[in-house]
């Protein structure tokens, strides 16, 4: 379970995109100023979260960092190993 409403941004959509919600995992890990926000979900649900051309993932990002700002935090999504 994601601890920020950053986390619960990115669990929320992902867990809306994939076939296995149940396989979806955020964690979230502090690094100085930043937060990095972790995403895995199930080997054959990483194209849904990537999208064609990477697009997904790159929408996925502006919704973290719109959270982000609300924190007023800087933060940073990963997906995958």
């Amino acid at each position: 379970m994601a601890e920020t409403m950053m986390g619960n941004v990115v669990e929320y959509l992902a867990k809306a995109l994939v076939d296995n919600p149940d396989a979806v995992q955020v964690t979230e890990k502090g690094d100085g100023d930043r937060i990095v926000v972790r995403l895995d979900v199930a080997e054959d649900d990483w194209g849904k979260v990537i999208g064609k051309g990477g697009r997904i993932a790159s929408s996925l990002r502006s919704m973290l960092k719109v959270a982000a700002v609300r924190e007023d935090v800087r933060a940073q999504l990963e997906i995958g190993d």
